[in-house]
């Protein structure tokens, strides 16, 4: 729940027990729980409307895909295996440049010098 384990809950018990006391803790919680219920019901209505707003054209957005990790995640990450996969080598019907393979540098090695790359 909340990515909150049982120590952390336990914890946050206690703490509203000190805070509103067992008298009012019950009316303390119901407030909370209503509260609650309204802003979901405020963020389902405003994703409803952004939805009827936006068109049929739109009818499968959902306002979390626009989240950058969810976005990256869904249009870059989403076939990994494909990509991966894949050799460096350029298919030779689309160009004519197929990449040397690299040999490593061991310890201490220094890299080759490029005159014409500086």
């Amino acid at each position: 729940m909340f990515g909150l384990g049982w120590l952390e809950i336990g914890a946050l018990v206690v703490i509203a027990l000190l805070v509103f006391g067992p008298d009012k803790l019950p009316q303390a919680a119901s407030q909370a729980g209503k509260t609650l219920r309204n802003l979901r019901r405020m963020a389902n209505s405003a994703r409803d409307d952004l939805r009827a707003g936006l068109g049929p054209e739109f009818q499968n957005f959902d306002p979390s895909d626009l989240n950058p990790k969810n976005f990256v995640r869904k249009h870059l990450l989403e076939d990994e295996d494909d990509w991966t996969n894949k050799s460096p080598q350029l298919e030779p019907a689309t160009a004519s440049y197929v990449a040397e393979p690299v040999d490593e540098l061991g310890y201490g090695e220094l890299p080759p010098y490029d005159a014409e790359a500086t």
